[in-house]
């Protein structure tokens, strides 16, 4: 493994996008790259959870930003989602891919299985989950209109297809289609719960997938999720029920495959230009109130 060579963090000037794909997860997706920038991003929102770090894979400019910060200090529940979507797609990017570790809810779905979901039930409490609430930005700056988003497919279909791709030439068969229920968290849920999620028919559940999607569909930006199975969840399994070590192992266990395969749907991803879908066109020309970066 490559030693990474970072810069000293930088602000980033106002000048041409440096990234056209973002990726958000952990330091173990862009550490071994020869060529890492790192640079602070400012929004009206707040900061993002960490720095960005720029690098190139597959010829294609990639920045990738650490969900829980690169030491893992924040919660789910902590996380400044629209930060860190506002800060991706103030470098230039058009397309996120995020990798999420999960539970699986159905047997067949234990740990190891990577599942490219088409749906998504939010089961959060209290996340800021819109730009478009009529208030004025947290930084002063203007007041947003009131948007009411078509989210009936929340997923990028060129990114689903891309991500599917690169699972299988790597030998990794994924499960496609099923639906993410996300849950508050930092807790995991009760067994009560979790036979209540697996009853409606969802096929995992995880803490970090929303509000990524909706967030990045109201800045037009194309998402695409990949989770990777750690546990089978509380009302699936015998015993005492999942716990947080036995998900970092797993996912430590599977994170250098996982790499393999997010790098290769980056290099699977259409040209931005070239972008023909529900995601780039979310807004349709309307009044937001705000200018996106």
């Amino acid at each position: 493994m490559a030693e990474t060579q970072t810069t000293a963090p930088s602000v980033i000037p106002k000048t041409a996008p440096q990234a056209e794909i973002g990726v958000i997860g952990g330091s173990g997706f862009y550490s071994f790259l020869d060529d890492v920038t790192e640079i602070t991003v400012d929004t009206p929102y707040g900061a993002p959870s960490d720095s960005l770090f720029l690098g190139e894979v597959a010829g294609r400019r990639v920045a990738f930003l650490p969900r829980h910060g690169r030491k893992h200090h924040l919660p789910p529940h902590r996380i400044n989602y629209r930060a860190n979507l506002w800060a991706l797609r103030s470098v230039g990017v058009r397309q996120v891919l995020g990798p999420c570790a999960v539970g699986g809810l159905r047997p067949e779905f234990g740990p190891g299985t990577l599942l490219v979901p088409d749906q998504i039930v939010d089961r959060t409490k209290a996340r800021a989950q819109t730009y478009f609430d009529g208030e004025p930005l947290p930084d002063g700056g203007p007041r947003p209109n009131v948007v009411h988003l078509t989210f009936a497919d929340p997923y990028c279909p060129q990114g689903r297809l891309a991500a599917l791709k690169a699972a299988r030439g790597r030998d990794w068969e994924p499960v496609d289609g099923g639906t993410l229920v996300v849950i508050e968290g930092p807790r995991f849920s009760t067994r009560a719960e979790s036979r209540w999620h697996a009853a409606q028919g969802w096929s995992v559940v995880g803490m970090t997938g929303h509000p990524e999607a909706v967030l990045a569909r109201e800045l037009e930006l194309c998402y695409t999720s990949l989770t990777l199975v750690t546990d089978l969840d509380a009302g699936t399994e015998a015993g005492d029920g999942v716990s947080h070590e036995e998900v970092m192992r797993v996912f430590a266990s599977n994170v250098d495959r996982l790499r393999d395969v997010l790098f290769d749907a980056v290099a699977a991803l259409p040209d931005p230009a070239e972008r023909d879908c529900v995601c780039a066109r979310a807004h349709e020309g309307r009044d937001l109130g705000i200018e996106l970066p």
